[in-house]
């Protein structure tokens, strides 16, 4: 054998040798969960698609949507390839055999959503809140438990560090028992924001949204204080919509207040579409001190020892914590239960109930009692 045959040999060797570790590499690495989008009318889907796009550990395998120029418009806009697109769920499904489906249909059209991909053994991630009648949400619950699937549903504010760490002292008992929950989610509003027009359709229709700013934004403070109070059912709500701004939004209130009564506590929850800025923060009272949170990881703190409150910054969240395809990826890998949580079927079937309760007590002007409520599964 010549030098140049010896020295072909060798390099042959070592890309064998490097391919097969290569291999062996990549079957220890955990695979990508594979999802799917459903809907491309609710415009937080922006910001999954750039989420997605530099994720490791997801891949996008298919985006359904009926609306042609919805397609073609996300198609050029995230440089995305035609064959991902499909005008039914159906048969986006059929094709792509996702593990998960991610929602950003209307939140009325959760439920259809679900009730496809459910039967397929396919998990979902829907947009907040989780329906639009606790009716509705109790279906989900029954898809997600005759087919062992998980069921979850994405607040911004889950993944903020400030509402945890905010958690997590009142739990330790440095601020004493909880007495009163102040939770402000609101801003200018959706026209006045510049949403979509496909956005802003179902956002002002009542059957389609539940309602305006009282489902949009007091969804967020219900399900803050449902989780804070470990899914308890408070004893009453009651609630006063306003609409504001009629020549924009006609249909649906603008402005909303919600009081959720329990036996030692309350919580305050104000949704709105006529700030001047935008806010999603939160004010938590305990027997001995408080805590109020600032923006994403701010926190303004006083305890019993404090002449005066003194800010923090909250500690930054770990995986998969911090992030809702994060999240996803724990349950569907079995790391991670999700039970009691801000993102569990559980806490949101609970909030739907109470968003519910808080529509009808707007309407009615009275409080809705739920003391005597028994629990969802025994209320079917």
């Amino acid at each position: 054998m010549n030098f140049t045959s010896r020295r072909f040999s060798f390099w042959a060797i070592l890309l064998a040798l490097f391919a097969a570790v290569t291999v062996t590499a990549s079957a220890q690495s955990p695979d990508r969960v594979r999802v799917a989008v459903v809907g491309l009318e609710h415009d937080h889907v922006r910001g999954l698609f750039g989420n997605l796009a530099s994720h490791p550990n997801v891949e996008l395998v298919g985006i359904s949507e009926p609306d042609a120029g919805l397609r073609q418009h996300y198609a050029s806009a995230y440089h995305l390839p035609e064959s991902l697109f499909f005008p039914t769920e159906a048969a986006m499904l059929a094709a792509t055999h996702p593990q998960a489906i991610l929602v950003y249909t209307s939140i009325a059209g959760h439920r259809a959503a679900i009730e496809q991909a459910a039967p397929l053994h396919i998990a979902a991630m829907v947009e907040k809140p989780l329906a639009t009648t606790y009716e509705d949400a109790l279906v989900i619950q029954g898809l997600s438990e005759q087919f062992h699937v998980p069921v979850l549903t994405n607040y911004e504010t889950t993944w903020y560090a400030s509402n945890i760490a905010a958690n997590d002292l009142l739990a330790s008992g440095r601020i004493g028992d909880v007495r009163k929950i102040v939770v402000h989610d609101g801003h200018n509003g959706p026209k006045e924001i510049g949403v979509s027009p496909e956005f802003l359709s179902w956002l002002t229709d009542p059957k389609k949204n539940g309602g305006g700013a009282l489902f949009d934004f007091g969804c967020y403070g219900v399900d803050l204080a449902t989780w804070m109070m470990h899914g308890a059912l408070p004893v009453s709500v009651t609630a006063v919509t306003q609409t504001i701004k009629p020549d924009i939004y006609q249909h649906v209130d603008d402005e909303a207040t919600i009081l959720l009564t329990y036996p030692h506590a309350q919580a305050i929850i104000q949704g709105s579409w006529n700030w001047p800025f935008g806010r999603k923060d939160m004010e938590v009272y305990g027997a001995k001190g408080y805590v109020d949170t600032v923006k994403g990881d701010g926190l303004k703190i006083r305890l019993p020892e404090d002449k005066d409150e003194h800010a923090e910054t909250a500690p930054a969240l770990a995986t998969p914590q911090n992030d809702s395809l994060n999240y996803l990826v724990a349950v569907l890998q079995h790391r991670l239960e999700p039970k009691g949580d801000l993102t569990s079927l559980d806490t949101n079937v609970a909030v739907v109930r109470i968003l519910d309760a808080a529509r009808k007590s707007a309407q009615t002007g009275k409080a809705v009692p739920l003391s005597a409520a028994v629990t969802d599964r025994a209320a079917r």
